[in-house]
């Protein structure tokens, strides 16, 4: 999360999960096709069941579509482990939850479990950090996901899952409008596309294109603005944290996406936020399209099954003049355990995240309640079951990916520079060469 960066299959990745080899580029966040070991030659298993001693453990996490499905894992953890309390606060949704986990350790009333982003994360949090190197989960985390969380020989966070994310379509409304969505593998396309939908909304009975939240800073701050980052950086996440400045090679294009969904979108799209978006818009058919990822299915099926099973696919996220046919993967988020807190303590929050991604129990809820991509040796091929996530591990098997770069941004540069100027930018009160010098200033500051 490197000086060269290796690609391999997702698909691949899914196989490690049974037996065979596959491994994840050196930067963390990238997959693609190469046939290379995992990490060791079978799986290792969570260190049986031993007697844990009594602790409470707080966890303070981030991703609110599985909130409900972690804490009945949790309970399920507790039932079996009777000496150990697991007390789950959920931040997100148009929350930052950065500035959230800052305020909460300033109070003083510091998580167990919480979660960072990358290297610059691990920097910040460096002191608070404890060493889980020793965890059955480090040990099966895809070969180079944990490349962004290892400094010194020691690992200091395990992975979520993997996730990617790109357009997702609604295939009755392209459908009707006669768009073959196979065909949309460049931006011009995806223009035309674009352009057709809108001018017969009300034949198709949409309401706008897209649904664009822009007061989701994480959706453009960080997703929307990966896409043209990443490439500038090489695709490079270690290389991204590194650098002191930013040029904005892929502005142009930038600009371009984010003005086709502004246009096209309902609007206020400043005001915007992602329940808006995925349950109020998408998910009941009064629009086309949203940039979101496969974490939303859960969501989307919680509103209507049928329609999340049977009627929704992922397109492709284009850079005009770099890759036009290819979407963003890579690691969320990572789990961090609090080095502070009493040893019994720890053990018990090592204990739960180990039994959540490698016993039989977790695997389960892993897969069919979280609905996640696996991060971990031990899972079979046919894991991903809905349709988002099958997209994606399409193109990943084909190779066509883009490295999520976004976790090497400056602290709160992503989401509170530039997705703030974002925000002022769709409402036409800053000028798009004012935001890039603003960005680029920001950027540089922080890296002085």
């Amino acid at each position: 999360m490197m000086k060269k960066i290796l690609t391999i299959s997702l698909a691949v990745m899914m196989i490690v999960g049974m037996a065979a080899g596959c491994g994840f580029a050196k930067n963390q966040t990238s997959p693609s096709p190469i046939a290379s070991a995992s990490p060791s030659a079978s799986v290792v298993s969570p260190s049986g069941s031993p007697t844990l001693a009594a602790a409470t453990v707080n966890v303070f996490q981030f991703k609110v579509e599985f909130k409900d499905a972690f804490e009945n894992a949790a309970k399920q953890f507790m039932a079996a482990n009777p000496n150990v309390t697991i007390n789950v606060t959920t931040v997100g949704g148009g929350q930052d939850y950065g500035a959230a986990l800052r305020s909460k350790f300033n109070s003083g009333d510091e998580p167990a479990i919480f979660n960072i982003g990358g290297p610059q994360d691990v920097n910040d949090w460096q002191a608070k950090l404890a060493d889980m190197s020793d965890t059955a989960a480090a040990k099966n985390a895809l070969a180079g996901l944990l490349t962004g969380v290892t400094v010194n020989g020691k690992v200091y966070g395990v992975p979520y899952n993997i996730e990617g994310y790109g357009l997702i379509y609604n295939k009755s409304v392209f459908s009707k409008a006669g768009i073959d969505p196979k065909g949309i593998k460049t931006f011009k396309a995806l223009q035309d596309a674009v352009t057709k939908l809108d001018s017969d909304k009300k034949n198709l009975g949409i309401d706008a294109v897209f649904a664009l939240p822009a007061k989701e800073t994480w959706v453009t701050g960080l997703h929307m603005s990966n896409i043209f980052i990443s490439p500038e950086f090489n695709e490079d996440v270690l290389a991204t944290y590194k650098a002191k400045t930013i040029e904005f090679r892929y502005g142009t294009q930038f600009k371009q996406m984010l003005d086709l969904q502004n246009k096209y979108s309902v609007q206020p799209t400043a005001s915007m936020d992602y329940s808006t978006q995925v349950e109020k818009l998408f998910s009941t058919g009064k629009v086309a399209m949203i940039q979101q990822g496969n974490w939303a299915y859960p969501t989307i099926e919680g509103i209507d099954k049928t329609f999340a099973q049977t009627n929704i696919g992922m397109l492709p996220y284009p850079v005009a003049g770099y890759k036009e046919d290819c979407n963003p993967i890579g690691v969320p988020m990572y789990w961090a355990v609090n080095g502070t807190q009493a040893p019994e303590i720890q053990a018990a929050a090592k204990a739960f995240l180990d039994w959540l991604y490698l016993s039989d129990a977790g695997k389960k809820i892993v897969v069919e309640q979280f609905k996640f991509i696996p991060a971990y040796a031990g899972y079979s091929t046919d894991a991903v079951s809905d349709p988002l996530g099958k997209d994606l591990l399409a193109q990943a098997s084909a190779g066509k990916t883009i490295n999520w770069v976004f976790m090497g941004y400056p602290s709160d540069w992503g989401m509170g520079k530039l997705g703030a100027d974002i925000q002022l930018y769709v409402q036409g009160q800053l000028a798009w060469d004012k935001l890039i010098s603003n960005e680029k200033a920001a950027w540089a500051d922080a890296r002085k």
